[in-house]
């Protein structure tokens, strides 16, 4: 029976817990192949794998595509035979680039330094490995076609196939948060390098902006780390050609891939398309950035790296495999995209702390899920109309850092901050003006209840004296109306919030303005409140009315239009907006609506803001 020895800390994971406030905690990593990372090789239908080239610049590679490709040889060695790209893969280069087909390498020595990640997406498993390269050696296959295999129509039958032997000397497995499940079925290759240099071309360019993983490798100079980054489509941020960034989302806090980076910033990273095979090779040097440095390149984050790329390859079909998203995906885990400072995140205006409270003082149910809650501030605020508020919940909500979180796995990442609309109308008294905008003692915002920060809010008593930070006003929503023109406004359920504070301000005659206003039958409270609060809008509304309706919210809907406004029960389609003529649209709806609104408005000024940060 092997017994596996416990390991130290490296130099490296032991600054991060430091720099990160960690608490003491035994590492877990095996000084051996364990039966956990044995069983999970020989089922993995995907492997990454890191090495240095001659330089030491580590690269990452993904081999696989069908489980079994990997199996234990005894005495802690692995096996590995699959086909790969042996012209443009970085890893084959470096490990068996000077290997005549047939031959086999033995490195002198330890052997070459390697670590790779078995990795099965479907099921959500990863074990990582660690190691050295006891031999290796490439060789042409014939390949044997059978049912359902994917086969391009230029794939030739003879392949490139790399055998490679491995001395296993750590092994851990890792735990399921941010994977993203694809299933995989093997391909041939037929590689074409398009493009290689420190820049990313438009190819890389565009892969970045849609991928939702990537694989990255580190070296201390001891020992080496790959492992597995994921998120939303899109969570890898791009700041110039030669350079991105990523969050580093809640994990085990073990930090074995930045704690090498700590020590050796030099890092690979490979992002796939698992549609057509292509994919981006690249190494450069990183860095971490950590609390107030991280949350001023990217709001909203306390860790994350920055890439100088030093050299990129992007290879058309150089995977030899194809995946394919599953139904529901993505991972729960995955937060929401943050976006750059620098593309305009609006929690770059927000402050950390706040000197200003918002104590709760009114509530009042619209529907059993849209509520109006209104707030004193002592001292006042000054706010325009459309701008917005931010709160912060985090004093009560937060509950610390946990590893796993299945019954509420977004609240990992969350920072609690919240922005709502301001849904209620500025006094036209210039006291307290400050740079033009008025300063109040009150505001109401107008929600409906989404997630967890909502819920708690909707759960509150009014008279029970709740108070909750304000971090900042902003947006710039302001509605201009053109002299003698029509000005249309576009709205999904409390969409119409924007506009609520601009109502006393505007024309509201038919000619002069329109609502297109897009609810659910149960937001008719909603609706029969904001009439009867701006009676003049009615007339100027056409309400599209989706979900059954009973004959109770039936009598309801009569009176929206009693009221004056125009109901169908349909959704909206693009041919209603065809009938209107304007050159300035304005636009609040959720993030679907709001794209096939702006497919339907295209080559015309739509005016919105976006809060999907």
């Amino acid at each position: 029976m092997a017994f596996s020895m416990a390991m130290d800390w490296s130099e490296g994971e032991s600054k991060m817990h430091s720099l990160l406030h960690v608490p003491p905690q035994d590492n877990p990593t095996s000084a051996m192949l364990t039966p956990q990372a044995s069983l999970m090789l020989q089922r993995a239908p995907l492997l990454a794998i890191g090495t240095l080239d001659n330089e030491l610049q580590p690269w990452t590679a993904l081999w696989g595509g069908d489980p079994g490709f990997s199996e234990p040889i005894g005495g802690g060695f692995v096996g590995t035979r699959t086909l790969v790209d042996s012209k443009h893969d970085p890893v084959v280069q470096a490990l068996v680039g000077g290997a005549q087909s047939g031959e086999m390498l033995q490195p002198q020595g330890e052997g070459k330094m390697l670590s790779g990640l078995a990795i099965d997406l479907v099921t959500r498993k990863r074990v990582k490995i660690a190691g050295a390269m006891a031999a290796g050696g490439l060789r042409s296959v014939d390949i044997e076609i059978e049912e359902g295999d994917y086969l391009p129509a230029d794939a030739p039958r003879k392949q490139d196939q790399i055998q490679l032997v491995t001395k296993i000397s750590q092994s851990l497995g890792n735990c399921p948060k941010y994977l993203n499940q694809y299933a995989l079925r093997p391909a041939l290759l037929t590689p074409t390098l398009l493009h290689s240099g420190p820049s990313l071309s438009s190819e890389g360019n565009n892969l970045i902006e849609k991928a939702d993983m990537f694989f990255l490798s580190t070296s201390s100079g001891v020992d080496m780390d790959t492992n597995h980054r994921g998120g939303p489509p899109g969570f890898i941020r791009i700041v110039s050609s030669t350079c991105i960034v990523y969050p580093e989302y809640s994990g085990n806090r073990l930090y074995q891939s930045l704690g090498n980076l700590k020590i050796n910033p030099r890092i690979g990273v490979t992002v796939p398309d698992f549609e057509n095979g292509d994919v981006l090779y690249a190494t450069g040097t990183a860095e971490i950035l950590v609390g107030a440095d991280a949350e001023k390149v990217m709001p909203g984050t306390n860790l994350a790296v920055k890439i100088d790329l030093t050299d990129t390859r992007y290879v058309r079909q150089g995977l030899a495999f194809r995946g394919e998203l599953q139904i529901n995906g993505h991972s729960p885990y995955n937060p929401r995209l943050r976006p750059l400072a620098s593309e305009g995140n609006i929690k770059s205006a927000l402050s950390t702390s706040s000197s200003q409270i918002a104590r709760l003082v009114g509530k009042e149910m619209l529907t059993p899920d849209i509520a109006r809650f209104t707030f004193s501030v002592a001292g006042g605020i000054p706010y325009k109309p459309g701008q917005w508020v931010a709160l912060s919940f985090k004093e009560d909500l937060d509950i610390g850092y946990s590893h796993m979180r299945n019954d509420d796995p977004q609240s990992l990442n969350d920072d609690f901050v919240r922005t709502f609309t301001i849904s209620s109308t500025p006094n036209t008294s210039t006291s307290g003006n400050r740079d033009g905008v008025e300063s109040e003692n009150t505001f109401e915002i107008t929600i409906r209840r989404v997630g967890p920060v909502t819920s708690y809010l909707f759960a509150q008593n009014a008279r029970a004296g709740f108070e909750v930070p304000i971090l900042g006003i902003g947006g710039e929503f302001g509605i201009k109306q053109e002299e003698g023109g029509l000005t249309p406004f576009i709205a999904g359920g409390v969409g119409i919030t924007p506009l609520l504070g601009s109502l006393p301000d505007l024309g509201l005659q038919p000619e002069r303005f329109k609502l297109l206003w897009a609810v659910k039958t149960a937001d008719v409270g909603l609706v029969l409140d904001t009439f009867a609060r701006h009676p003049r809008l009615a007339g100027c509304t056409s309400v599209f009315v989706t979900g059954s309706t009973t004959d109770a919210s039936k009598e309801n809907w009569d009176k929206v239009a009693s009221a004056g406004a125009s109901v169908a029960f349909r959704r909206l389609a693009k041919a209603d907006l065809e009938e209107i003529e304007a050159e300035r649209w304005y636009l609040c709806a959720g993030k679907a609506f709001r794209k096939q609104v702006l497919l339907w408005l295209e080559g015309k000024e739509v005016v919105f803001e976006d809060f999907d940060y």
